[in-house]
């Protein structure tokens, strides 16, 4: 099992493709997993986007992730994968483990409520972009 492991989902209430086009968009990942060093791996449409995780900044962690996106009655839940080990042989002690977690998890989750805000706002009338 990696060392960081995560998993968390967040239910949107919007339409699967608005969604999945907001996932698919490569400006907002720098802005959901900035210390992350992602790398394409597949754009899977509607079912959501999978990266491997390069090495990078102090921590040197790589591994996958993946955002996977399943339609929920009137909206999408948005799961979220991270699997990331040391790209040397040292184990992450535990405290750096849970750090590393947090730090990883709320930026996720931060990003992840801009995005349901936004989308959801934008799908009430009076709210978000005017009619076209």
């Amino acid at each position: 099992m990696s060392q960081i492991h995560l998993a968390d989902e967040t239910w949107i209430r919007a339409p699967l493709p608005r969604v999945a086009d907001a996932v698919a968009d490569g400006l907002n990942w720098a802005r959901w997993f900035p210390a992350l060093n992602l790398c394409l791996h597949q754009l899977r449409g509607p079912l959501g986007v999978r990266w491997w995780v390069a090495p990078s900044g102090r921590r040197r962690l790589a591994g996958s992730m993946e955002i996977w996106l399943e339609p929920s009655l009137d909206g999408v839940v948005l799961h979220y994968f991270l699997r990331l080990d040391p790209d040397d042989a040292r184990a992450l002690r535990p405290p750096e483990r849970r750090r590393a977690e947090r730090a990883y998890v709320t930026t996720a989750k931060r990003g992840f409520f801009a995005l349901k805000d936004e989308l959801e706002s934008a799908g009430q009338p009076g709210r978000g972009s005017a009619p076209r």
